[in-house]
C-alpha cells in the first residue's frame, strides 16, 4: 500500500505540472487570438490546427496510442480556441441531430451552436454573417450524396473550411417501453432509408412519416403516444425518451461526411484535400480531356459527382474533389488546363482531409 500511495503522489505532482503548463497555453493562445483580431485573421485554423497534432503524434514515444495523443490535443486545442473568441455555428436542428454532434466534435461545446431548420438556411446564415460557420451533411456511407448540400454551393459564395467522418449509429426510441405497441414512426428521410431491414422486421406495419431531422422526430415522439423515432442516443436522453434498440442501420460501418462552409479559405496543412465544381460544353470526350489533367500532374481524385444545373435541361455540372491544396504547384497546373476547358468553374475550397 505504501508504493501504490508512491505512485498516487507522483502522479498527482505529474497532473500539477500538467495543469500550470495548460494554463500557460490558455495565456499564449488567447494573446494569439489578440494579434489574429487586430489582423482581421480567422480565430479557426483547422489547418494550422491539423499540423500542431501531427507534430505532436510525430513526437510520441508511447505508451500512449496515436488515437489517444489525437484526442487529448484536440481537447486541449479546441478549449485554448475558445479562450480567443467563443464562435457561432449554425448546424441543421434541433439539438442532438447528428449535424449538431458533428458540429460539436469539430468546434468544441463552448462554442455557441445555433440550430436551424434547413440546409438552406444555414447557407444563407453564414452568407449574411449573421454565424461565422455553419455545419453540414454531405455524404453518407450507404445512402450517398446530399444533394442539396451540392446544390446550395452554386448559389452561395462560400468556401468548405473543413470536414469530418463521424459514424452513424442510429436508435429506435420511444415514450413506450415495448416496441410491440408502436403505430408512428418519424425520422429524417436518410435515417430511414439506413434502417430498412430493422423497419422491414420489426416494425413492418408502422405508418412511417419523414421529418426533418431525426431530433425533431425525437422531440415529437416525446409528445406522442404509440409513436418512436429513429435517432441518436443523445437525443433519447435530451427528450427523456426510453431506448428500445441499439445500432438498428443496416451497415456497421455506417459513416457520414460533414463539411464546415464558411467565408474564408484555409491554409496548408499537408495533408488536403480540395473541392472544385464545373460544367463543360457537350460534345464527345469532353469530360475526359478535362479530368485527363489531374492524371497529368499525378493528382489522385476521391470523388465526382454530377448534378443538374439547374439552368438548362440536360445540362450539367460536376462536382470534383481531388488530393491537395490549391496552394500546391501540380494543383495550380492541373487547374489551369482544366478552366480553359470549361464553361463554368468555381473553387470550393482545400481543407484538412478527415481520416
Amino acid at each position: 500500500m505504501n508504493k501504490l500511495e508512491q505512485l498516487r503522489n507522483k502522479i498527482r505532482n505529474i497532473d500539477e505540472k500538467i495543469l500550470k503548463l495548460l494554463n500557460q497555453r490558455a495565456l499564449i493562445a488567447k494573446k494569439i487570438g489578440k494579434v489574429k483580431l487586430k489582423y482581421g485573421r480567422d480565430i479557426y485554423s483547422p489547418g494550422q490546427e491539423k499540423k500542431v497534432i501531427n507534430e505532436i503524434i510525430s513526437k510520441n514515444t508511447g505508451p500512449l496510442k496515436e488515437n489517444d495523443i489525437k484526442e487529448i490535443f484536440w481537447t486541449i486545442i479546441q478549449s485554448c480556441r475558445a479562450q480567443q473568441k467563443i464562435l457561432s455555428i449554425a448546424y441543421l436542428g434541433p439539438e442532438a441531430t447528428f449535424t449538431h454532434l458533428a458540429a460539436i466534435k469539430i468546434f468544441g461545446s463552448a462554442n455557441c451552436f445555433i440550430p436551424k431548420e434547413t440546409i438552406s438556411d444555414i447557407f444563407y446564415e453564414v452568407e449574411k454573417d449573421e454565424v461565422e460557420f455553419g455545419v453540414v451533411p454531405v455524404e453518407n456511407t450507404t445512402e450517398g450524396i446530399v444533394t442539396h448540400t451540392l446544390d446550395m454551393f452554386l448559389e452561395c459564395d462560400l468556401y468548405i473550411c473543413g470536414e469530418i467522418d463521424m459514424q452513424i449509429n442510429h436508435c429506435l426510441v420511444s415514450k413506450e417501453k415495448d416496441i410491440k405497441k408502436i403505430k408512428i414512426l418519424y425520422s429524417h428521410p436518410q435515417a430511414i432509408a439506413q434502417c430498412k431491414n430493422f423497419i422491414q422486421t420489426k416494425l413492418n406495419n408502422v405508418k412511417i412519416v419523414e421529418i426533418s431531422s431525426t431530433a425533431q422526430a425525437a422531440k415529437i415522439v416525446s409528445k406522442k403516444r404509440f409513436a418512436a423515432a429513429i435517432a441518436s442516443e443523445v437525443a433519447s436522453k435530451i427528450y427523456n425518451l426510453n431506448l428500445l434498440a441499439k445500432n438498428i442501420e443496416d451497415v456497421e460501418e455506417n459513416y457520414t461526411r460533414f463539411i464546415v462552409i464558411g467565408k474564408h479559405q484555409t491554409e496548408r496543412s499537408g495533408c488536403d484535400k480540395t473541392s472544385i465544381v464545373f460544367s463543360v460544353k457537350d460534345r464527345v470526350g469532353i469530360l475526359h480531356d478535362v479530368l485527363a489533367s489531374f492524371k497529368k500532374y499525378g493528382i489522385n481524385l476521391t470523388k465526382i459527382e454530377s448534378r443538374p444545373s439547374k439552368k438548362r435541361p440536360w445540362e450539367y455540372v460536376f462536382f470534383v474533389d481531388f488530393v491537395g491544396h490549391i496552394g500546391d504547384r501540380n494543383v495550380k497546373l492541373a487547374i489551369r488546363e482544366l478552366e480553359e476547358k470549361c464553361v463554368f468553374y468555381k473553387f470550393l475550397g482545400s481543407y484538412p482531409a478527415a481520416k
